[in-house]
Protein backbone atom coordinates (compact mmCIF):
# COMPACT_ATOMS: atom_id res chain seq x y z
CA UNK A 1 0.00 0.00 0.00
CA UNK A 2 1.02 3.39 -0.95
CA UNK A 3 1.98 5.88 2.14
CA UNK A 4 -0.42 8.33 0.56
CA UNK A 5 -3.18 5.85 1.45
CA UNK A 6 -2.57 5.64 5.00
CA UNK A 7 -4.17 8.22 6.46
CA UNK A 8 -7.23 6.15 5.43
CA UNK A 9 -6.96 3.61 7.46
CA UNK A 10 -7.59 5.84 10.89
CA UNK A 11 -11.43 4.91 11.43
CA UNK A 12 -10.63 1.01 11.02
CA UNK A 13 -10.70 0.46 14.70
CA UNK A 14 -14.05 2.37 15.39
CA UNK A 15 -15.54 0.33 12.29
CA UNK A 16 -13.95 -3.17 13.45
CA UNK A 17 -14.96 -2.84 17.44
CA UNK A 18 -18.75 -1.84 16.06
CA UNK A 19 -18.76 -5.05 13.84
CA UNK A 20 -17.28 -7.42 16.43
CA UNK A 21 -19.44 -6.54 19.36
CA UNK A 22 -22.98 -6.17 17.50
CA UNK A 23 -21.73 -9.64 15.60
CA UNK A 24 -20.92 -10.81 19.47
CA UNK A 25 -24.25 -9.93 20.79
CA UNK A 26 -26.07 -11.16 17.59
CA UNK A 27 -24.40 -14.89 18.11
CA UNK A 28 -24.96 -14.87 21.94
CA UNK A 29 -28.13 -13.47 21.60
CA UNK A 30 -27.28 -10.97 24.76
CA UNK A 31 -27.91 -7.49 24.71
CA UNK A 32 -24.31 -5.24 24.59
CA UNK A 33 -24.18 -4.22 28.00
CA UNK A 34 -24.27 -8.14 28.86
CA UNK A 35 -21.09 -8.55 27.01
CA UNK A 36 -18.89 -5.44 27.62
CA UNK A 37 -16.58 -7.15 29.58
CA UNK A 38 -15.15 -8.81 27.25
CA UNK A 39 -13.97 -5.73 25.83
CA UNK A 40 -10.43 -6.16 26.84
CA UNK A 41 -10.05 -9.40 25.44
CA UNK A 42 -11.57 -8.03 22.61
CA UNK A 43 -9.15 -5.38 22.14
CA UNK A 44 -6.12 -7.27 22.47
CA UNK A 45 -7.13 -9.50 19.77
CA UNK A 46 -7.66 -6.52 17.57
CA UNK A 47 -4.67 -4.40 18.69
CA UNK A 48 -2.00 -7.49 17.15
CA UNK A 49 -4.30 -7.56 13.79
CA UNK A 50 -3.93 -4.41 13.48
CA UNK A 51 0.08 -4.50 14.22
CA UNK A 52 0.18 -7.58 11.71
CA UNK A 53 -1.80 -4.98 9.73
CA UNK A 54 0.63 -2.23 9.88
CA UNK A 55 3.65 -4.53 9.75
CA UNK A 56 2.40 -5.97 6.45
CA UNK A 57 1.63 -2.89 4.39
CA UNK A 58 4.66 -0.93 5.58
CA UNK A 59 6.71 -4.30 4.26
CA UNK A 60 8.22 -2.40 1.39
CA UNK A 61 8.26 1.15 3.13
CA UNK A 62 10.82 0.48 5.52
CA UNK A 63 8.40 -1.49 8.02
CA UNK A 64 6.88 -0.45 10.95
CA UNK A 65 10.01 1.46 12.90
CA UNK A 66 10.10 4.07 10.23
CA UNK A 67 6.12 4.60 10.06
CA UNK A 68 6.47 5.83 13.70
CA UNK A 69 9.66 7.17 12.76
CA UNK A 70 11.67 4.92 15.46
CA UNK A 71 15.20 6.27 15.73
CA UNK A 72 17.45 4.01 18.57
CA UNK A 73 19.16 6.47 21.52
CA UNK A 74 17.43 9.28 20.57
CA UNK A 75 15.18 9.09 23.59
CA UNK A 76 16.59 10.17 26.90
CA UNK A 77 15.28 8.91 30.80
CA UNK A 78 14.27 12.31 31.01
CA UNK A 79 11.78 12.19 28.24
CA UNK A 80 10.33 9.15 29.00
CA UNK A 81 9.25 10.09 33.03
CA UNK A 82 8.03 13.62 32.06
CA UNK A 83 6.04 11.83 29.44
CA UNK A 84 4.71 9.19 31.60
CA UNK A 85 3.45 11.84 33.94
CA UNK A 86 1.70 13.87 31.54
CA UNK A 87 -0.13 10.97 29.63
CA UNK A 88 -1.08 10.29 33.82
CA UNK A 89 -1.99 13.35 34.49
CA UNK A 90 -4.15 13.94 31.50
CA UNK A 91 -5.36 10.76 30.83
CA UNK A 92 -7.05 10.57 34.63
CA UNK A 93 -7.86 14.80 34.64
CA UNK A 94 -9.79 13.88 31.31
CA UNK A 95 -11.74 10.90 33.20
CA UNK A 96 -12.47 13.54 35.95
CA UNK A 97 -13.72 16.11 33.73
CA UNK A 98 -16.04 13.63 31.21
CA UNK A 99 -17.21 12.00 34.22
CA UNK A 100 -18.62 15.33 35.87
CA UNK A 101 -19.66 17.05 32.28
CA UNK A 102 -21.81 13.33 31.17
CA UNK A 103 -22.50 12.04 34.84
CA UNK A 104 -22.10 14.66 37.42
CA UNK A 105 -20.18 12.90 39.57
CA UNK A 106 -16.20 12.65 40.44
CA UNK A 107 -14.53 10.52 40.08
CA UNK A 108 -17.07 8.67 37.82
CA UNK A 109 -15.45 5.18 36.20
CA UNK A 110 -17.68 3.33 33.33
CA UNK A 111 -18.00 -0.18 35.84
CA UNK A 112 -17.93 -2.20 32.48
CA UNK A 113 -13.98 -0.90 31.92
CA UNK A 114 -13.50 -3.13 35.06
CA UNK A 115 -16.21 -5.90 35.21
CA UNK A 116 -14.31 -9.35 36.09
CA UNK A 117 -13.46 -11.27 33.21
CA UNK A 118 -12.03 -15.69 33.60
CA UNK A 119 -9.15 -15.30 36.20
CA UNK A 120 -6.62 -16.75 33.77
CA UNK A 121 -7.31 -14.41 30.75
CA UNK A 122 -7.14 -11.43 33.12
CA UNK A 123 -3.55 -12.56 34.03
CA UNK A 124 -2.14 -13.59 30.76
CA UNK A 125 -3.95 -9.87 29.33
CA UNK A 126 -2.28 -7.61 31.89
CA UNK A 127 0.79 -8.36 29.58
CA UNK A 128 -0.79 -8.29 26.42
CA UNK A 129 -3.10 -5.75 26.38
CA UNK A 130 -0.59 -2.51 27.69
CA UNK A 131 1.64 -3.30 24.97
CA UNK A 132 -0.18 -4.17 22.18
CA UNK A 133 -2.42 -1.21 22.58
CA UNK A 134 0.56 1.46 22.68
CA UNK A 135 2.21 -0.59 19.55
CA UNK A 136 -1.58 -0.52 17.54
CA UNK A 137 -2.69 2.73 18.69
CA UNK A 138 0.51 4.94 18.42
CA UNK A 139 1.51 3.03 15.13
CA UNK A 140 -1.79 3.74 13.56
CA UNK A 141 -2.57 7.24 14.75
CA UNK A 142 0.87 8.82 14.83
CA UNK A 143 2.56 6.38 12.28
CA UNK A 144 -0.32 6.29 9.75
CA UNK A 145 -1.78 9.89 10.65
CA UNK A 146 0.31 12.29 12.15
CA UNK A 147 3.63 11.35 9.86
CA UNK A 148 1.32 11.03 6.70
CA UNK A 149 -0.65 14.12 6.88
CA UNK A 150 0.62 17.10 5.44
CA UNK A 151 -1.05 19.89 6.49
CA UNK A 152 0.11 21.13 10.14
CA UNK A 153 -3.37 21.56 11.99
CA UNK A 154 -5.66 18.36 10.34
CA UNK A 155 -2.39 16.20 11.11
CA UNK A 156 -2.92 17.08 14.60
CA UNK A 157 -6.53 17.17 14.83
CA UNK A 158 -8.15 14.52 12.41
CA UNK A 159 -6.31 11.31 14.08
CA UNK A 160 -6.25 12.78 17.65
CA UNK A 161 -10.30 12.86 16.84
CA UNK A 162 -10.45 9.05 15.72
CA UNK A 163 -7.58 7.97 18.28
CA UNK A 164 -10.38 9.84 21.36
CA UNK A 165 -13.53 8.21 19.00
CA UNK A 166 -12.13 4.74 18.76
CA UNK A 167 -12.61 4.22 22.70
CA UNK A 168 -16.64 5.28 22.63
CA UNK A 169 -16.76 1.50 20.90
CA UNK A 170 -14.37 -0.62 23.07
CA UNK A 171 -16.98 -1.52 24.26
CA UNK A 172 -19.66 -0.46 22.01
CA UNK A 173 -23.27 0.48 24.05
CA UNK A 174 -25.66 2.75 22.39
CA UNK A 175 -25.86 5.08 24.73
CA UNK A 176 -25.31 8.58 23.80
CA UNK A 177 -23.86 9.73 27.40
CA UNK A 178 -21.51 6.68 27.51
CA UNK A 179 -20.22 7.00 23.87
CA UNK A 180 -19.99 11.64 24.65
CA UNK A 181 -18.47 10.19 27.71
CA UNK A 182 -15.31 8.07 26.47
CA UNK A 183 -14.73 10.16 23.41
CA UNK A 184 -14.26 13.18 26.01
CA UNK A 185 -12.84 11.33 28.05
CA UNK A 186 -9.15 10.89 25.65
CA UNK A 187 -9.36 13.70 23.66
CA UNK A 188 -7.79 16.50 25.68
CA UNK A 189 -5.12 13.45 25.89
CA UNK A 190 -5.10 12.60 21.91
CA UNK A 191 -4.66 15.89 21.15
CA UNK A 192 -1.94 16.48 23.15
CA UNK A 193 -0.16 13.11 21.77
CA UNK A 194 -0.72 14.44 18.03
CA UNK A 195 0.87 17.54 19.11
CA UNK A 196 3.63 16.55 21.03
CA UNK A 197 4.57 13.92 18.36
CA UNK A 198 4.16 16.49 15.25
CA UNK A 199 6.68 18.22 16.96
CA UNK A 200 9.01 16.01 17.78
CA UNK A 201 8.66 12.80 16.07
CA UNK A 202 9.53 10.97 18.75
CA UNK A 203 7.28 8.20 19.52
CA UNK A 204 9.20 5.95 22.68
CA UNK A 205 8.29 7.97 25.43
CA UNK A 206 4.57 7.87 23.96
CA UNK A 207 4.90 4.60 23.34
CA UNK A 208 5.71 3.62 27.09
CA UNK A 209 3.71 6.54 28.79
CA UNK A 210 0.49 4.74 26.65
CA UNK A 211 1.61 1.37 27.67
CA UNK A 212 1.82 2.17 31.26
CA UNK A 213 -1.74 4.08 31.68
CA UNK A 214 -3.35 1.16 29.88
CA UNK A 215 -1.85 -1.30 33.01
CA UNK A 216 -3.77 0.57 35.54
CA UNK A 217 -6.76 -0.75 33.93
CA UNK A 218 -5.75 -4.26 33.60
CA UNK A 219 -4.68 -4.30 37.04
CA UNK A 220 -8.19 -3.38 37.90
CA UNK A 221 -9.68 -5.79 35.82
CA UNK A 222 -7.13 -8.58 37.69
CA UNK A 223 -8.39 -7.40 40.67
CA UNK A 224 -11.93 -7.89 40.19
CA UNK A 225 -11.28 -11.54 38.22
CA UNK A 226 -9.55 -12.43 41.31
CA UNK A 227 -12.00 -11.33 43.99
CA UNK A 228 -15.69 -10.80 42.17
CA UNK A 229 -17.03 -9.43 45.74
CA UNK A 230 -14.69 -6.30 45.30
CA UNK A 231 -16.53 -5.31 42.05
CA UNK A 232 -19.98 -5.88 43.86
CA UNK A 233 -18.54 -3.32 46.17
CA UNK A 234 -17.14 -0.89 43.54
CA UNK A 235 -21.03 -0.82 42.18
CA UNK A 236 -22.21 -0.27 45.21
CA UNK A 237 -20.09 3.02 46.13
Amino acid sequence: METKFYPYLLPIRCLIFLLIFIIASFITEKNLDEISNIWSIVASVVNIAIILLLVFITRKNGGYKKLINYEKGKSTPKQITKMIFIILFLGMGGMYLAGFLCYGVIPYFAPMMIAPIPLWIAIINILILPISTALAEDGLYLGCGVNQIKNKYIAIFVPAFFFALQHSFIPTLFDVRYIVYRFLSFLPLTILLCMHYHKHRNPLPIIIGHALIDVFTVAWILITSAIPDFYEMMLNM
